[in-house]
């Protein structure tokens, strides 16, 4: 089957997930999903779907293994790639991230999070206005936003083979194109 179009990933999010601060941090791991595979010149539409899925059962079934496992039987059983499945699978440690997009998905999801945090303590409350040299600041703070699991984020800034500033500037860009929906 193809990849499910981003309204029927929508709807799948929505059924599963009615915690608004759950379904924003899908929509900011999408458009980060979005902005590196455009950057990739890998399939935007898909990687966007990925991210948008990736933690779609974590309502439900907040904790290892059953997140995200009991979702990828979700997503087998009605037809999705396995890639998609592999990689989501891949971003809690489930499955090896053994293509780009998994370990892009790996990358991102934490420092999503994180920049999220960055942006709410802004004077101007706009993901636009963190700083990277500030990011890295907090990272050192393990009071600021202490749910956030930073060995993940330097990992995968590591497995990318991206320098950690680039990766947060890039994640910042993607967040801050699309801050009006993001509410950021």
């Amino acid at each position: 089957m193809p990849y499910p179009s981003r309204e029927e990933a929508l709807a799948l999010l929505h059924e599963w997930t009615g915690n608004e601060s759950l379904r924003r941090h899908a929509y900011c791991v999408e458009a980060a999903m979005r902005h590196y595979a455009a950057r990739r010149g890998a399939p935007v539409e898909e990687w966007g779907v990925t991210g948008l899925l990736h933690d779609f059962d974590y309502e439900k079934h907040p904790t290892l293994p059953d997140h995200p496992c009991k979702g990828a039987e979700v997503l087998r059983g009605r037809g999705y790639p396995e890639d998609l499945v592999t990689a989501i699978l891949g971003h809690a440690g489930q499955a090896p991230r053994e293509t780009d997009m998994a370990r892009v998905l790996y990358a991102v999801d934490e420092l999503c999070g994180f920049l999220t945090a960055c942006a709410y303590v802004q004077p101007s409350r706009k993901v636009a206005d963190v700083k990277v040299a500030s990011v890295k600041k907090k990272f050192k703070d393990k009071a600021f936003a202490r749910a956030v699991n930073r060995e993940e984020i330097f990992k995968g800034a590591e497995e990318l083979g991206v320098a950690m500033d680039e990766h947060i500037q890039t994640v910042i860009d993607a967040l801050a194109a699309d801050a009006e929906r993001l509410g950021l």
